[in-house]
């Protein structure tokens, strides 16, 4: 038998016991992974059976410590594989832009350093550099990509934006409004033959669990992610992967008992890793839920499988969506990874989004730029793609013969 076959038809197997365990996929068509991803039922379990293991052993009692303790190494461990890093330099965060903004606070500025965002960044982030600009009479830039589909493009234009005194460059893996892959291992190059060497800070929300991350993680100072959008995670739980560079000099600041090093004989030293950034008391349960999803994840396949799979699932939607008249996709080709964003004729992206909603057709909209997008994960089927292709196209018809 051909092994191909035999490993796609297994994939296949195991992407429908995933939607199986998935309620949220029972009763509509799931487009929005971007948003936040659906949890798994055996997810959703693990995290009810630890906090009832962290109950009956006493939530502050001796024996829950090592229980708790080897539940972080595994996650730590887990992740820190996902992103191609040691252990001791992954932190968990609550979300994208915490994991973002806590080491951003720490950085040693200077006056007159220059902060260069891209003009496709999430305003969480934005507003962060923002403030800290303000704060330390420091500089802002911007990086224009939103239109660049290509690497060339990205590249061209990081080096037009870049100045002698460029501290910083904020970039995503994957834009989260149109879906374009930045070229992060080449910026990550570009920056190390810069004369400071600036930061690179990237914004992974899109990126965990759609595709794989250790080169991109490779070039970043700062990579910071979440476990409740492509990972099909719990809310509430995220990390961040910081460079050895940024740990060298990077300052701790909302300061916690989880981020000592728990020295009898300095109580006040902070870790010398990434946990300095690390708080104070978390839910725990949340950390086996995600390793419950990463797990049932890994059963559809390695990052690269899934992602095989996800540019097939996405590339049908976009050329189906381009084959209709009225309707354009922001990607002039198809989307790198599950992304697909798209505007049409005669329609606000908001009463797309509300029209789709009523006929169980799950999407976002976006006002920059005006557009809806839909998002293709492994779990995605060939025959939802093809009902939103038809739910699209009938739009479109019916404004057409008002």
């Amino acid at each position: 038998m051909d092994l191909t076959l035999l490993s796609t038809r297994r994939q296949e197997e195991a992407i429908i016991a995933l939607r199986q365990d998935m309620p949220a996929l029972a009763n509509k068509i799931y487009f929005n992974y971007g948003g936040q991803g659906p949890l798994p039922t055996a997810s959703l379990q693990a995290m009810v059976e630890r906090w009832r293991r962290i109950q009956e052993l006493g939530p502050f009692a001796t024996p829950v410590f090592p229980d708790v303790e080897e539940l972080i190494a595994s996650l730590r461990q887990t992740l820190a594989a996902l992103c191609g890093v040691p252990p001791q330099r992954l932190a968990f965060t609550e979300n994208v832009t915490s994991g973002c903004v806590l080491p951003l606070w720490g950085l040693p500025w200077r006056t007159g350093d220059q902060l260069l965002i891209s003009d496709g960044e999430h305003p969480g982030v934005v507003a962060t550099c923002h403030e800290i600009a303000r704060r330390e009479n420091l500089q802002v830039g911007t990086l224009p990509v939103q239109d660049c589909s290509r690497a060339d493009q990205v590249l061209e234009r990081l080096d037009q934006a870049l100045q002698p005194r460029t501290r910083l460059v904020v970039l995503s893996h994957l834009l989260w409004n149109t879906g374009a892959a930045m070229p992060i291992p080449a910026v990550g190059q570009r920056l190390r033959e810069h004369p400071e060497q600036p930061w690179l800070l990237v914004d992974g929300a899109q990126s965990a669990g759609a595709v794989p991350l250790e080169e991109a993680a490779a070039a970043a100072d700062l990579y910071a992610f979440t476990g409740h959008k492509w990972l099909c995670g719990p809310e509430g739980l995220g990390a961040v992967a910081l460079s050895q560079r940024l740990l060298d000099v990077g300052a701790p600041t909302m300061i916690g008992w989880r981020g000592l090093a728990k020295d009898p004989e300095h109580p006040l030293h902070f870790h010398g890793d990434a946990r300095r950034y690390e708080i104070a008391t978390s839910c725990y349960p949340l950390m086996a839920g995600l390793l419950q999803s990463l797990h049932c994840l890994g059963a559809v396949g390695n990052p690269h499988q899934r992602l095989a799979c996800i540019q097939v699932r996405s590339g049908q939607l976009w050329s189906g969506l381009r084959a209709l008249e009225g309707v354009e996709t922001l990607l002039p080709e198809p989307p790198p990874a599950g992304l697909v964003s798209f505007c049409v004729e005669g329609h606000r992206p908001q009463q797309v989004v509300n029209a789709l909603g009523k006929r169980s057709l799950v999407l976002r909209s976006f006002e920059n730029p005006d557009c809806v997008r839909a998002c293709c994960h492994v779990t995605t089927l060939p025959a939802e793609s093809g009902r939103l292709i038809t739910e699209i196209a009938s739009l479109v018809t019916n404004s057409r013969s008002v």
